[in-house]
């Protein structure tokens, strides 16, 4: 192959020469600088400190990553997000939610060697109004007290897999305010949809 184009009107250069050209000019820069390109290349990473769960709702993203912020994890947390969050943990009604977080939470666990695990759940949530009870959000203190049981069911499940972790539990207002849930004692009653009316 040759190393210039062949036509007379430009000067295309041999794209594996340039390429030569620029690894060998960043290698005389690393070395006049006394790094070598094996450690130039070699970046130093962070542990993430949480694996965060939050539902997928778009309303209560922007409050959630300035809570997150306020939280001493410098960013340094691991995300994912499932419809319903604390719901999903519970398979009701696809058990693949669920799987989907234990496998997540596995990897970040093992991999990310996280300490603690952060929920969020949120006010208004349509996977809760769907797999729960359509008008559950018009009856604020209804609301709370389920997503708490939801919220102290998912904790109790992650405390028993997972016993060293840490585990915070957050009720997200549609005004941004996010309030502190703690998680009720272990004997939770199981999440029943109600029947379908034909």
């Amino acid at each position: 192959m040759p190393d210039h184009c062949s036509c007379s009107t430009c000067n295309h250069v041999d794209r594996r020469k340039f390429l030569k050209y620029l690894v060998g000019a960043a290698s005389f820069g690393l070395a006049a600088a006394g790094a070598s390109p094996a450690l130039a290349e070699k970046k130093v990473f962070k542990s993430p400190k949480a694996l965060v769960l939050s539902c997928i709702d778009y309303r209560i993203l922007e409050a959630e990553r300035y809570f997150l912020s306020l939280q001493n994890l410098g960013n340094l947390y691991d995300m994912t997000a499932l419809a319903g969050s604390s719901l999903a943990l519970s398979g009701v009604p696809h058990q693949s939610d669920a799987m989907a977080f234990w496998d997540q939470l596995d990897i970040s666990y093992r991999l990310h060697h996280i300490k603690k695990v952060i929920i969020l759940d949120h006010q208004d949530c349509a996977a809760f109004a769907y797999k729960i009870d359509p008008q559950l959000s018009e009856d604020p203190v209804l609301e709370l007290k389920t997503h708490q049981e939801s919220l102290s069911r998912a904790h109790w499940a992650i405390r028993d897999k997972y016993p060293d972790l840490n585990i915070e539990l957050y009720f997200v207002n549609l005004n941004a305010e996010v309030k502190p849930i703690e998680a009720l004692a272990k004997a939770i009653p199981s999440v029943n949809p109600p029947a379908k009316v034909a």
